[in-house]
């Protein structure tokens, strides 16, 4: 008989254990295949990446920024608050040095404001406990408050080239779909460093989420252009959804209230959950009864989260005595200047007020 062969091992198994006995997990792609990986992705990236402000920058204020106001919230629409916002605060000293109404009433219209207040109590934090500076190291940007893994390995990576793995959304269906199966949290972040270019991390990063973006979505990935599809198990075969939510619909009345060339506004309580201290136009969540002279102007769809709102604005004089000791008159000119809702600023905006 002949000589027993024993079974040949795969290249790369699912996990290995750890000197701790931790179990690790190890990329379908060998070690030997990261560097025409890496290379394949950047080439890509340098040649088709999006012009957008912040990756032009190394100055961790203004990419701290962006990676803020990206939470949540679509790159068209971060990108003409961005300009507008790095006006009134170009850097982090005058960040630091503004009001908190100064700073939500400049990120209106970006929603989310909890974002404004910690980047302003963030800044603080730099400025009197770090001179200013930007710690350059991951761990260290994830010791200052409103700082969260994702934002310390971005700011760490793009500013400082330090190796740190950035993983969001599109990372991870990224990763998840190189090796044809959904990864838990701590996988991802492990393959995310495993993957990571140790000599252009921050592009690196940068060109993992720009081909989650506009190559690999969540539907419809378009594999046949994929820089990287030689290394991909899943060849689009994985659909990975957003998760979705169910909306909430909801009626309200609104009253634009205008003398001259002043606006009624009410200030909503510092101590509600949502929009605290924000300045908004009177309403009801029932129709009131208007005086006389009132007439429906018009009917706006509005989203807040998980709630579609349908709002109906009257113009003219409010329900009798419905504003008694409410709200102020605002001169047009200082409306600028108050932090108001988006709703607000839309209404405001469609009358050309604003």
């Amino acid at each position: 008989m002949g000589r027993h062969r024993p079974r040949r091992q795969p290249v790369m198994r699912a996990a290995t254990l750890t000197a701790k006995g931790k179990q690790r997990l190890k990329p379908h792609i060998a070690t030997a295949e990261l560097v025409g990986f890496r290379r394949k992705l950047l080439a890509w990236y340098d040649a088709s990446r999006r012009d957008l402000p912040w990756r032009r920058t190394r100055d961790p204020y203004r990419i701290w920024l962006s990676e803020v106001m990206l939470q949540q919230t679509r790159v068209a629409a971060v990108i003409e608050h961005y300009h507008a916002f790095l006006e009134c605060f170009p850097n982090l000293a005058t960040l630091a040095a503004a009001s908190e109404e100064a700073v939500l009433a400049s990120w209106s219209g970006l929603g989310y404001y909890r974002r404004a207040r910690m980047l302003h109590h963030c800044a603080r934090e730099l400025v009197h406990s770090h001179g200013g500076r930007f710690p350059r190291t991951a761990e260290s940007l994830r010791a200052l408050p409103g700082i969260g893994p994702y934002t310390a390995a971005a700011i760490a990576s793009f500013a400082f080239h330090q190796p740190a793995a950035v993983v969001d959304g599109n990372v991870e269906r990224v990763l998840s779909r190189l090796g044809a199966r959904r990864l838990t949290p701590s996988e991802t972040w492990q393959r995310a460093q495993f993957f990571l270019s140790p000599s252009r991390p921050g592009d690196f990063n940068q060109a993992m989420m720009e081909l989650g973006a506009t190559v690999c979505p969540p539907r419809d990935p378009r594999c046949q252009i994929c820089p990287v599809r030689q290394w991909c198990s899943a060849q689009g075969k994985i659909a990975v959804a957003k998760p979705t939510t169910r909306q909430q619909r909801r009626e309200v009345w609104c009253l634009l209230h205008q003398r001259g060339r002043r606006i009624r506004l009410i200030q909503r309580p510092k101590t509600v959950p949502l929009m605290a201290g924000m300045w908004e136009l009177p309403q009801w969540a029932n129709l009131p009864h208007p005086s006389a002279g009132a007439w429906h102007w018009r009917t706006f769809r509005h989203s807040i989260t998980v709630t579609d709102y349908t709002v109906h604005v009257l113009r003219n004089w409010p329900p009798k005595g419905a504003l008694a000791g409410h709200g102020e008159w605002i001169a047009i000119d200082q409306i600028a200047a108050l932090p108001i809702t988006g709703l607000t600023r839309k209404i405001l905006r469609a009358d050309g007020i604003i």
